[in-house]
């Protein structure tokens, strides 16, 4: 199945921009949703000049603010005519030691990572069971698979919350016409994944959004993205020491 009209939020840059630029080379019309209104407004005239044949439909949203997320989301949807795909993007990667009191830091990166991916989810869902159709992406993070220490530990745990809330809804909605799907990505060449990581490890970013775009088109359940060397770490990190995690996380 063919999805046309994807939703895509956290889209003015990064990521999210990426994958926006990926899905209109193959000629989906796109929603998109940030803060940054301007950055989208400009995404948009790229978009359409390169092209011309899509609709690309923008809205200014902030996550955080919760009740906005529905309301945007269905003027979205009615601009497009209806959507077939919704990418939870939108994330934060701020963090600090927990008890050093920065607890500002962490509590946004919960709140962004894991309320407002629910927040999300629950406006996507609502349209998409309205609809008897629909496939949710949730990005989640290879942080999600072992809980990580010292600065990490907060931004670990909101993705972990993400990647199980995905995992329960795909049992959920398994028998039904809504497909869920979470990806887990590692350290992909963008502003803040690739100042978390070590550099031999960091993919390019043409390489990590086609890796994340074929993997949302296959519509699998749970895939670690790119897939080398993640899959292997996926397989490998629950099990190692805490002693050996402590020193390359």
């Amino acid at each position: 199945m063919t999805r046309k009209r994807i939703l895509i939020t956290g889209a003015s840059a990064g990521l999210g921009a990426a994958m926006a630029r990926d899905f209109a080379s193959k000629g989906r019309d796109l929603a998109l949703c940030a803060r940054r209104l301007d950055a989208l407004t400009e995404l948009r005239a790229e978009l359409t000049a390169a092209h011309p044949g899509i609709t690309v439909a923008v809205r200014g949203l902030d996550v955080d603010e919760h009740t906005a997320v529905p309301r945007v989301f269905g003027e979205l949807r009615d601009e497009l005519g209806g959507l077939d795909r919704v990418i939870v993007n939108a994330g934060l990667g701020k963090g600090a030691i927990i008890g050093t009191g920065r607890a500002a830091a962490n509590i946004a990166t919960a709140t962004t990572n894991l309320v407002s991916a629910l927040a999300q989810t629950e406006a996507a869902l609502e349209i998409f069971r309205a609809q008897n159709s629909g496939h949710l992406v949730l990005i989640s993070s290879m942080s999600a698979v072992r809980g990580l220490p010292g600065k990490k530990a907060a931004y670990s745990a909101s993705k972990a919350g993400l990647a199980a809330l995905g995992q329960g809804l795909a049992t959920e909605l398994a028998r039904s016409p809504i497909r869920v799907t979470t990806l887990l990505p590692g350290f992909i060449a963008t502003e803040m994944s690739a100042k978390a990581g070590d550099a031999r490890m960091v993919a390019p970013l043409d390489k990590g959004v086609a890796s994340l775009v074929g993997a949302i088109e296959k519509e699998t359940v749970r895939a670690c993205v790119p897939a080398w060397p993640w899959r292997l770490i996926d397989l490998v990190l629950p099990h190692l020491p805490g002693s050996i995690v402590a020193r390359i996380a």
